[in-house]
């Protein structure tokens, strides 16, 4: 049975590829202050609470739309193409860790993100015919996560993350204005939540 994939979405600099080299458990993927380092798609395996699951880091998508000055460092061209293969990461994962950063609060970039990855989730009529992360009898594998009709998929978790001080985890509330649920506050670098 194939491994859930777990995809690592946000603006740039949130610390996507902090969280995958911490749930890879080892530096796969580069970590730099420049907006636009990550590009492709960056595969590892991974385990959480002994579910074993292929995560994926992504370039940050930069909401560059409506003449907005982009985020990251590199031509139009290449800013599309590393939100393009953000995007094909969406449409691949049975889950997706949409991360922000806690440090900086709720930015219009967030927004347009939400936004972005809402569009991209289906709503589930058959839960049958979903893709699933419950765990299999045989393997033990999966998340136990259960669909429903209604439901949206794939699922998407809100990571604020850079939240290492008490006060910051506090303020993770406000990114309930994003409309994705519970925030998860996390620090990643420190591997805290």
């Amino acid at each position: 049975m194939p491994k859930p994939i777990v995809a690592l979405v946000g603006r740039p600099n949130v610390g996507k590829s902090t969280l995958f080299n911490r749930l890879a458990g080892e530096r796969l993927a580069i970590v730099d202050d420049t907006p636009g380092t990550t590009r492709d798609r960056i595969f590892a395996e991974a385990e959480w609470n002994g579910i074993p699951f292929d995560i994926v880091d992504t370039g940050g998508i930069d909401p560059t739309y409506g003449g907005k000055s982009p985020l990251s460092v590199g031509s139009a061209d290449f800013i599309e193409q590393i939100r393009e293969q953000a995007l094909v990461a969406v449409h691949e994962a049975e889950a997706v860790l949409f991360l922000t950063d806690g440090a900086e609060g709720v930015t219009p970039a967030d927004r347009e993100v939400a936004e972005i990855l809402r569009r991209y989730q289906k709503t589930v009529d058959d839960p049958s015919t979903a893709p699933s992360l419950a765990p299999s009898l045989r393997s033990g594998h999966g998340s136990g996560l259960r669909l429903r009709a209604g439901k949206r998929w794939p699922p998407i978790f809100l990571v604020v993350n850079k939240c290492e001080s008490a006060n910051r985890r506090d303020q993770a509330i406000q990114f309930y204005e994003l409309g994705l649920g519970d925030p998860y506050p996390i620090s990643s670098l420190h591997g805290m939540g």
